[in-house]
């Protein structure tokens, strides 16, 4: 008789733990206030310590749904971003990308201390560059945060991204560059997959009011137009080997450039949007391994440190000239704080696109992915709280 249980075991667990992720989420949220994506991270890292061979064994689109995930996110937070907004005041654009450029600069120096290679060394201060879309755009959905802080967050943790995901494509294309002098594989994974991201989701963002004509937009099934428009560019994405990240943020801001209306109701992409973030963090956590958590706890603290001086002190340095108090400009660096969805899906995509550094760059980032990941969305719920931009007021219990 043919025994059953190990795959009963592993068609069970995810759903198992999706749900006690979801209830950990609603009671920490309910009690203390707790960002509910620190709660499902925290489930995902200890499950991911206990049975991380039965959540990933047999699995194979698991990376493909935390994908569409993150794209979800992607569009949302590239349909927030307003391009007329750097022409009127061109010192948020500036000041994203001299902290980009100086987060980079720091980390890969600071890095050196710890007998890094020189291609690990690029990719840890690459990927470092960027901020946590699924984080910072879920807390502040959470609070209802509206105003001068959320809004500098928004567009800033976009040109983060942006930067980043060009930082890593351009450090594979040397690699391969470096390791086999292929030209051709060195531009596949650079200048091709940088363009064509780009060129897909802006095409696509081009075909959505289109789209919309076939049916009402004030209604769900916009919303379903919407989330299948990404479904699709993560799915040509990732079989073109594409960035599904950086055409989720082109497809974004096309949309809004293209005036296709996206109400309140509709962020978040409703139950579907809510279901999958919750796997997005869960998934992302549980792909922490716990022994190189300990070994990192140095250099994490060191570009930690870095990274948090060069986001905070760029941002406070031109807030009074990009028209912002010092303490708003102060709380726009703090809220920048997460990072670790966006980085881990960035490795894991190099990963499987053949850059075999990002293996020991996943080992050494570690502990700065588990510190940001649990502390980050917490970071960015105060800061926004401490400008007085969120519009909830649920009470807290003692």
């Amino acid at each position: 008789m043919v025994d059953h249980s190990p795959f009963l075991m592993q068609s069970l667990a995810w759903p198992v733990l999706l749900l006690i992720a979801w209830v950990v989420g609603e009671r920490l949220h309910a009690w203390w206030q707790a960002p509910r994506v620190s709660s499902y991270v925290a489930v995902g890292l200890a499950a991911g310590a206990l049975m991380q061979p039965v959540l990933h064994a047999g699995a194979p689109g698991l990376f493909f749904i935390a994908n569409v995930a993150l794209a979800l996110v992607l569009f949302e937070l590239g349909y927030r971003i307003n391009l007329r907004w750097f022409r009127h005041n061109p010192w948020v654009l500036a000041v994203g990308l001299v902290e980009s450029a100086l987060t980079f600069g720091l980390v890969y120096w600071a890095a050196g201390w710890f007998a890094l290679s020189t291609d690990v060394r690029l990719i840890v201060a690459a990927l470092a560059v960027s901020a946590s879309p699924a984080g910072i755009v879920r807390v502040a959905n959470e609070l209802r945060g509206a105003g001068q802080v959320t809004e500098r967050v928004m567009h800033l943790c976009a040109i983060n991204c942006l930067v980043a995901v060009m930082l890593v494509k351009l450090v594979v294309g040397y690699w391969h560059l470096s390791t086999s002098g292929d030209l051709v594989a060195a531009a596949l994974g650079s200048v091709y997959a940088l363009v064509t991201s780009v060129g897909l989701g802006a095409a696509l963002g081009v075909l959505l009011p289109w789209l919309l004509r076939s049916g009402p937009q004030h209604t769900p099934n916009a919303t379903a137009v919407f989330a299948l428009a990404v479904l699709l560019l993560a799915t040509v994405s990732q079989t073109l080997m594409l960035s599904p990240l950086l055409g989720a943020l082109s497809l974004g801001i096309v949309a809004r450039e293209r005036r296709v209306q996206l109400t309140p109701a509709q962020r978040n992409f409703g139950s579907i949007g809510e279901l999958l973030g919750l796997f997005l963090f869960v998934y992302v956590a549980s792909l922490i391994q716990w022994p190189q958590v300990g070994e990192t706890l140095a250099l994490a603290a060191v570009l930690l440190a870095l990274r948090l001086a060069s986001k905070t002190l760029c941002n406070l340095a031109v807030a009074r000239f990009s028209g912002i108090t010092w303490r708003k400009g102060w709380l726009t660096g703090l809220a920048l704080t997460p990072m670790s969805a966006f980085a881990i899906l960035l490795l894991e995509q190099s990963l499987r696109y053949g850059f075999e550094p990002a293996t020991t760059a996943f080992a050494a980032m570690a502990a700065m992915m588990v510190i940001q990941e649990l502390v980050g969305p917490w970071v960015t719920q105060r800061s926004l709280m401490a400008a007085h931009e969120t519009h909830v007021t649920a009470a807290v219990r003692p």
